[in-house]
């Protein structure tokens, strides 16, 4: 069975079935208590609260190294105008100061115009990894401590004509993280095809996805790639992709070759004339849900509920 972490300003909680326990712990951040298990398994028994007092935060702590897939599903791909035969295991950074709560509002900085959400799953890693490790499926237990919602907040006129994801995806509170950080043993993790991930805004569904079928390259193929070349750590956020629905969609073919003929500035300005016209980007006000699970509730990684707000 399942275990979920919740995280409070001041403590940390384990989620039970009348509410939540708090955990006997001096960690001070998500690697810290994922090295303090014997206290997380103790406070399952303990004592419980109503969940509903707690005022929950992100349960995976800055600073920390938060890394994104590119482009990881096959539909999302497809939605961008791309071949998924043709798209490599590609990453980019996100600054972990961009992480939020799962209930905290969605700020858009004044100097953007097109703000786009992405629900994906997070995988959280549960121990040291040096560079240059071999990891196979059976070492996954082990590098993956468990999974998280998250929303891959995406300034769009900032990302595309400067090919800027770092920027465009690294202001405060583009990273709503939450609300359960869900440790999975080895048999729930080979479940990890089973995942839905939904978003909506406002009640209205904009994407709707299941990973079997649709998601490009899988977490052991991520880690792999990513240890050739960097380090990761205890508590360490990676995104994985999302699925077709996002606000951003590629432009017909027809458009796209006449944009591609015209001088950069000029075909970025046109671009961005039509997306004005574009409903589905974020609003002040909008309420943004996302929920990730399987569809028969063995693994919930529980509910985000944001609001956007126009600085």
């Amino acid at each position: 069975m399942t275990i979920s972490v919740l995280r409070t300003a001041d403590a940390w909680w384990v989620k039970t079935p009348t509410g939540a326990a708090r955990i006997d712990t001096e960690a001070a951040t998500t690697g810290a208590l994922l090295a303090d298990r014997a206290a997380i398994d103790a406070a399952r028994t303990s004592q419980s609260v109503p969940l509903d007092s707690l005022a929950l935060v992100s349960p995976v702590t800055a600073p920390c190294r938060v890394v994104a897939q590119m482009t990881n599903f096959e539909s999302h791909v497809r939605d961008s105008g791309m071949d998924p035969k043709t798209v490599p295991l590609t990453f980019f950074r996100k600054s972990s100061a961009s992480i939020s709560g799962p209930f905290d509002d969605i700020v858009k900085p004044q100097h953007v115009r097109f703000l786009d959400y992405e629900v994906e799953i997070g995988l959280v890693i549960g121990r040291d990894i040096p560079v240059g490790t071999t990891l196979s499926e059976a070492d996954l237990p082990g590098v993956i401590a468990g999974l998280v919602i998250t929303n891959d907040v995406s300034a769009r006129d900032i990302q595309l004509p400067q090919t800027q994801f770092y920027e465009a995806k690294s202001y405060p509170t583009f990273t709503p993280t939450g609300p359960e950080l869900v440790l999975l043993d080895a048999d729930e993790l080979k479940r990890f095809g089973d995942l839905r991930l939904r978003l909506s805004v406002n009640g209205s569904q904009r994407q709707n996805a299941i990973v079997e079928g649709d998601m490009l390259y899988r977490p052991l193929q991520a880690l792999q790639s990513l240890t050739r070349f960097q380090d990761l750590s205890a508590g360490d956020l990676v995104l994985t992709g999302t699925p077709a629905g996002t606000a951003l969609v590629a432009p017909a073919k027809a458009i796209e070759m006449i944009g591609s003929l015209l001088p950069p500035a000029v075909k970025w300005k046109a671009f961005f004339k039509r997306q004005a016209g574009n409903p589905k980007y974020l609003r002040d006000g909008d309420i943004v849900e996302a929920m990730i699970g399987t569809d028969d509730g063995a693994i919930d990684l529980g509910a985000q509920r944001l609001t956007v707000r126009y600085r």
